[in-house]
């Protein structure tokens, strides 16, 4: 019993947003244009479910952030071990990451419009030129951070660079590396999301802006309740992926009993 009320207590409080949300909007202290029932969302995710428009939404968004993500991951990873390795990456990058990183990159997105079109290609680029630098600065730190003595004992007993990079440097800058993805994971889809509802087209964001315009509230609030249940998956299901990869690492052992 235990275990089942300690598994069912963070739902607790989404439990009790979804009854306030429910019990205001009956209240008549709002329009249904304002805040439609949660009840009437839930249908209008139902019936957008059962006629496909869901799945192809929701697809094409996934499509777009992940594939972003993806490209993002090998980047920033492979740009983030050359400049840890390398002093005139370095000294070329350096500048570009420190002004790039606080910078809000969506300020592009009319420059990617232009060059790019409206179309996913400029939509990927975008999620790709956001979310490759919370992993190329994971990588960077992580690679620091790892301790000289595993570096200069590997180089002792004849590593090449190749043996080092891969059985030294890279696991043991793996946790970190996966904080950096975490990060980005999110972020790739918020800027698909940001970048759909700017350019239109279909997707998530594409049907939520055109929901709007057409003054269509019940579909702007499904478009919120799907874009909210599409990354708590994507988040649980990176949060798996860590466990899965770092089932060596001490942070997935047990805590030892007092």
């Amino acid at each position: 019993m235990a275990r089942v009320i300690l598994r069912l207590a963070p739902w607790l409080s989404v439990a009790a947003v979804a009854l306030a949300w429910e019990l205001f909007a009956r209240s008549g202290a709002v329009t249904p244009f304002m805040l439609p029932k949660l009840t009437t969302v839930l249908a209008r995710i139902g019936a957008d479910a059962a006629s496909g428009d869901l799945l192809h939404n929701l697809g094409l968004t996934l499509y777009r952030s992940l594939l972003g993500f993806l490209l993002a991951t090998i980047l920033g990873i492979a740009l983030g071990f050359a400049v840890s390795q390398n002093r005139f990456v370095r000294w070329l990058l350096d500048p570009v990451i420190s002004v790039g990183f606080p910078m809000p990159k969506i300020a592009f997105l009319p420059i990617l419009t232009l060059w790019l079109g409206f179309h996913d290609v400029s939509k990927i680029s975008m999620v790709v030129f956001d979310a490759v630098f919370p992993v190329l600065t994971a990588t960077i730190a992580a690679t620091a951070a790892v301790e000289r003595e595993l570096v200069w004992s590997a180089r002792n007993l004849g590593a090449t660079r190749g043996e080092l990079l891969r059985e030294v440097l890279f696991p043991a800058a793996l946790p970190q590396i996966m904080t950096g993805l975490q990060v980005a994971l999110p972020i790739a889809l918020i800027v698909c999301i940001v970048a759909e509802m700017k350019l239109g087209g279909v997707g998530l964001g594409g049907a939520m802006i055109t929901a709007s315009r057409f003054a269509d509230s019940p579909g702007v609030f499904a478009g919120i309740v799907e874009i909210a249940l599409a990354g708590y998956v994507l988040v649980k299901l990176m949060a798996a992926l860590r466990r899965r990869l770092l089932a060596w690492h001490p942070e997935a052992l047990a805590p030892a009993s007092v």
